[in-house]
């Protein structure tokens, strides 16, 4: 063997174990969600915009493992465990059950949530400006806009005989946002009726539960099952005739009435940024809560013209975005 190629070996064997060394240092990122994947890709996205706009690039410089409970809540505690066992970098949580349940999984590994309920009501921090320990992330408060969606709907419909509320009795805030729109409705001497679905199997059921009560219009409340099946809800509520509010613009998009939320793709997207601070060194406790400064009104004209509404003057001023 000449001398030349004896040290390009020696070059190459040398170099093999760095590159598995490089390749075992890029820090990984447990994605653990709640919803499905082809539901939510559009925040996932944001999710890896976040983290591209803190420097890190998937495939790159972080590793991402993508945990989907698929709408099935009793699945979370094993995936997020299987996430603890692999020793991830961080979890970030996207959706309120998948926090929950990562925060009961470790009080070692960093967590970032990005969800619609009260923080500090479901236990996850005890403060939004000092949080404190191992979690932090970004709360939309969709959950706490049950009231004002009631508001909207009756702007819209003020002889409503009856509102339904739609709620996922899975979901860890579903008694609070029950509550809410409940109180809500006793302060403006509006009926209210509670319905429930756990999976898009129920959504049928409800409906036909929805024409039963006669009821005037629905609130579809906050859950990851509702957003990832939210063309199915959607299409139903066109079917049966029933103006609908939702939690967020792209329910709108698809077709629905209307919806009152934050920014939810922005909300993911704050929290990739979070990830990667941590990953440079952040501690989670040392970064507040982030809340939202806006939350937008979304109207679909041409879905009021199908149900034969017309929508006022005034809450057409009131519209962020006017879909036509």
């Amino acid at each position: 063997m000449k001398r030349r190629d004896f040290i390009t070996l020696l070059g190459g064997a040398a170099a093999w174990p760095l590159a598995a060394r490089a390749q075992q240092a890029m820090p990984v990122v447990g994605f653990l969600n709640s919803g499905t994947p082809a539901g939510l890709a559009y925040l996932t996205a944001a999710f890896r915009q976040g983290l591209n706009d803190a420097g890190y690039v998937e495939g790159r410089n972080v590793a991402i493992e993508y945990r989907w409970a698929e709408g099935e809540y009793d699945r979370l505690p094993a995936l997020a465990a299987d996430l603890v066992r692999r020793q991830v970098s961080v979890i970030a949580a996207t959706t309120t059950p998948a926090a929950v349940v990562a925060k009961t999984a470790t009080s070692a590994i960093p967590i970032v949530f990005a969800i619609g309920a009260d923080p500090i009501a479901i236990g996850l921090v005890d403060s939004l400006s000092r949080p404190k320990g191992n979690v932090t992330g970004v709360n939309q408060y969709l959950s706490d806009l049950g009231a004002k969606r009631l508001e909207l709907l009756r702007a819209l419909l003020p002889n409503a005989a009856g509102i339904a509320v739609l709620v996922n009795p899975n979901f860890p805030d579903a008694a609070s946002q029950s509550k809410d729109a409940q109180e809500a409705g006793l302060m403006l001497g509006q009926q209210v009726h509670v319905v429930s679905a756990s999976s898009e199997t129920d959504f049928d059921g409800v409906f036909a539960t929805l024409v039963q009560l006669k009821a005037s219009a629905l609130i579809v409340t906050v859950d990851p099952v509702f957003n990832s099946r939210r063309d199915r809800l959607v299409a139903l509520a066109a079917r049966h005739k029933i103006p609908a509010v939702y939690f967020g613009r792209e329910f709108v998009v698809a077709g629905g009435l209307m919806s009152y939320a934050a920014d939810l793709a922005d909300g993911y997207r704050q929290a990739g940024i979070y990830v990667g601070r941590i990953l440079k060194g952040a501690k989670p406790g040392d970064l507040p809560v982030v809340q939202p400064t806006k939350f937008d009104l979304t109207i679909n004209l041409k879905t009021a013209k199908a149900l034969g509404l017309n929508v006022p003057d005034k809450l057409l001023a009131l519209a962020d975005e006017v879909i036509e």
